[in-house]
């Protein structure tokens, strides 16, 4: 059986920021397809569909901290785009992360409570790991 609202988030179970976001998409009663992406890495496919349905480039998503953006001169403003995306297929930490795909949209969800958007539920509540409290 297919789920009537499917969700899928490209997510790093080290960030606070993506365990947060798939946090709240559990607590709002949600089974979501969670990809690894630095396990399984990113097709070039991929990524022109999520930046297009974001309408956004892909130095929107690039992430520099903890990355080699720098020592690849990714952080040079003129750098091509498909460069960029030639670099992230190579070095899948450089995209931000989470990026969550429903039928709602799709989003970078920073801050985390971004995702809750893109539900057509919310949790009841839910308290951030650090002790932020998100909703209600």
């Amino acid at each position: 059986m297919t789920d009537p609202f499917p969700i899928t988030i490209y997510h790093n179970p080290e960030c606070g920021t993506s365990r947060n976001a798939l946090a709240m998409i559990k607590a709002a009663g949600y089974t979501p397809t969670v990809i690894e992406y630095r396990n399984v890495g990113w097709t070039c496919p991929l990524l022109h569909q999520l930046l297009a349905a974001m309408g956004a480039r892909p130095r929107d998503l690039l992430r520099a901290k903890g990355t080699p953006a720098n020592e690849l001169g990714l952080l040079d403003p003129s750098v091509s785009d498909d460069a960029m995306i030639e670099a992230m297929l190579a070095h899948p930490i450089l995209v931000n992360r989470p990026i969550v795909v429903t039928p709602r949209g799709v989003a970078l969800c920073r801050p985390s409570e971004a995702v809750l958007d893109l539900l057509d539920r919310k949790p009841a509540s839910f308290i951030k790991e650090d002790g932020d409290i998100v909703y209600p």
